[in-house]
C-alpha cells in the first residue's frame, strides 16, 4: 500500500568538485548529504531549530537510498522532499534527486525522523506547528 505523500520542500544544491569520488562521480555518501540539507532547510523554515541545545528536535533514525543513475560535476541537483502523515513521535519523508535541466530521476531516497528530547534521548511528541503542518 502507497503511502500518502506531500511535497514539503524542493531545493536546488550545487554539485562541488569534491563530492565526487576516484570513479568521476558523486560519491554515494553525498546523496545524503543532499537529502540532509533539504531535510534542514525545511525543518528551519517551519520555524525549528536544529541544535543540540534547542531542547528537542529531529533525529533521523533510518535512511536509505537507491542510486538510479550517476550524477556529474558540473551540476546542480534538484531536490524534492515529500512528508507522510505524522505519527506520536516521528514522520517519515521521501527524496527525489534529478539535475537541473533534466526530466530523468537520479536517485530517491527515504528517512524516518523522530522528535527527540536532547537531554533524556527518548521520543517525544511532534510540535503542533510541524503537525498542523503535515
Amino acid at each position: 500500500m502507497e503511502e500518502k505523500r506531500k511535497l514539503v520542500h524542493t531545493t536546488r544544491i550545487p554539485v562541488r568538485w569534491g563530492d565526487m569520488d576516484y570513479y568521476g562521480h558523486v560519491n554515494n555518501t553525498v546523496y545524503f548529504r543532499y537529502c540532509e540539507q533539504a531535510r534542514v532547510e525545511w525543518i528551519e523554515l517551519l520555524g525549528f531549530g536544529v541544535d543540540p541545545n534547542c531542547g528537542s528536535g529531529p533525529v533521523v533514525i533510518n535512511a536509505s537510498c537507491t542510486f538510479l543513475l550517476p550524477i556529474n560535476y558540473p551540476a546542480t541537483v534538484i531536490v524534492k522532499m515529500y512528508a507522510g502523515e505524522p505519527g506520536r513521535s516521528s514522520v517519515m519523508t521521501w527524496y527525489e534527486l534529478f539535475v537541473e535541466g533534466e526530466e530523468r530521476l537520479y536517485a530517491d531516497g527515504a528517512s524516518k525522523v523522530v522528535w527527540m528530547d536532547m537531554a533524556t534521548n527518548k521520543s517525544v511528541p511532534l510540535p503542533e506547528g510541524l503537525r498542523a503542518f503535515l
